[in-house]
């Protein structure tokens, strides 16, 4: 899957001088998993799963 990546530009002055610019870019991975014939077991263990902040975990059934 794609890494989609975003960019900023920011004026770093507060006058109208465009020459001094900062660029910034935020990038969010995604990562899929296909876990063929789960069993109750796998499931529950990934709904317990802890993982660190900023990390999103969705499950599709």
């Amino acid at each position: 899957m794609p890494t989609k990546i975003k960019k900023f530009c920011v004026i770093k002055g507060p006058h109208v001088h465009k020459d001094g610019q900062e660029h910034f870019e935020i990038r969010t991975h995604n990562r899929l998993i296909d876990i063929l014939q789960p069993t109750s077991k796998t499931i529950e263990s990934l709904t317990k799963l802890t993982v660190p902040s900023g990390v999103d975990i969705s499950i599709k059934l």
